[in-house]
Order: C-alpha cells, then sequence, then structure tokens
C-alpha cells in the first residue's frame, strides 16, 4: 500500500461550514458519495446500476449541458433518490473566468434544475465568485479526491485513494466521465463493498440548510 494522499483542499481551512463543507462532522460510520461532470450515456448508466444494486444514494453535480442533452438520464438520477447539484452550465474554470459571467453561467444551470448544492468546476473559484453565491448555494468541496480523471492514476491506483483516504463524515469525489470510465468502473464496486462489509452507510448530501432560508 501507499503512503496515505492529503486530498483535503487548502482553501477548507480558511471557511465556515455555513458556507463551505469539506466533509461532514459525524463519528457515525456514513461516507458522502458524490459524482462530477454528468449526466452522460456512456458511463452515468453504469454508475447508477452499480448504486441501484447495493441500495447507496450519492450527490451527483451536474453539468447544465449534459442535463440539456439527456433529460431522460437526468430524471433517471431523481427518480432513484440521488440528490443534486449545480456544477455550472459549461464546466467553468473558476480562475479564468470573470465573475459576472461565472455566476450567469451557474444561474443558467440553476435555470435546468433547483438546488443549494454547488461545487466549482476544479475546485477553483475566486473571492468574488464566492462572495457572490454564498448566500444561494452552499459550496460543496471534498476530503477524498480519487483522482478517477487521470490518465496517470490505474484503476487499481484509483481504488487505493478512495480506500486509503475514507473515513467517517468523508466526502469523495468520482466522475461520471468518458474519461474517467475506466477508474470508475474498477474502483466504485469494490470501494463500495469495501465500506459496506465495514458496516458504512452511504448518504446522499440532503440534511444540510439551504443558505437562502
Amino acid at each position: 500500500m501507499r503512503k496515505k494522499l492529503i486530498n483535503r483542499p487548502f482553501i477548507c481551512r480558511f471557511f465556515s461550514r455555513d458556507h463551505l463543507i469539506c466533509e461532514v462532522p459525524t463519528t457515525e460510520k456514513e461516507i458522502f458519495l458524490t459524482f462530477d461532470d454528468g449526466p452522460v450515456p456512456e458511463i452515468t448508466p453504469a454508475i447508477l446500476d452499480i448504486l441501484k444494486e447495493r441500495e447507496v444514494k450519492a450527490t451527483f453535480f451536474c453539468v447544465g449541458d449534459n442535463v440539456a442533452a439527456n433529460p431522460d438520464l437526468f430524471e433517471r438520477l431523481r427518480e432513484e433518490g440521488h440528490a443534486i447539484g449545480n456544477h455550472t452550465y459549461h464546466h467553468l474554470h473558476g480562475w479564468k473566468s470573470p465573475p459576472g459571467a461565472y455566476v450567469e453561467d451557474v444561474t443558467r444551470c440553476e435555470s435546468l434544475f433547483q438546488t443549494h448544492l454547488f461545487r466549482p468546476p476544479y475546485g477553483k473559484f475566486t473571492p468574488s465568485q464566492y462572495l457572490l453565491l454564498k448566500n444561494k448555494y452552499l459550496f460543496v468541496m471534498w476530503s477524498v479526491l480519487t483522482r478517477d480523471y487521470s490518465r496517470r492514476v490505474k484503476p487499481e491506483h484509483c481504488l487505493e485513494i478512495a480506500i486509503q483516504n475514507s473515513r467517517p463524515g468523508s466526502i469523495v469525489v468520482f466522475h461520471d466521465s468518458i474519461k474517467a470510465a475506466e477508474n470508475v468502473l474498477y474502483a466504485l464496486p469494490r470501494f463500495l463493498d469495501h465500506f459496506l462489509d465495514k458496516g458504512y452507510r452511504f448518504r446522499a448530501l440532503t440534511s444540510f440548510p439551504d443558505p437562502r432560508n
């Protein structure tokens, strides 16, 4: 086994849990599984099948452009009881986007579905973007980044990263994207079975208050 990795974004230490979270404070044996970048027909249905087989709920941070292109698949996400989060309409990189254009893109995604959960693509956002959005969304970062999207990470290593770094309250990131497909389809079922066998449960991020209320 490789040495344990540090996955929690550095930026998390500067924010309170009122507007941004990186993990869930709990002593219960529960993990919060999340997926970014979908839904896409090449991989999302296979992920949903894996989750359904194990009766696991997750949170999907959806790209608006993909939701518009795959409405039936998006509806399946919701019908099967998974939580939904905003991941911008065009998967924008916050550091490369003016605040106004960034917020407009988030709002365009919101026109397709309503949620108070938001994850900035790449985990990148500016202070201005945060200030403009924090009273409307809870920024959801992560404590475990599986790196399933990287071509330098083999499926076995992806699984190793996920298992070694997860603990009670972890927010774990996989991706329902084409480039992550090989790693996800290998690592996800093994990751789930490993922790289910240890008595863990997997929960969607549904219990956090809406900042607009």
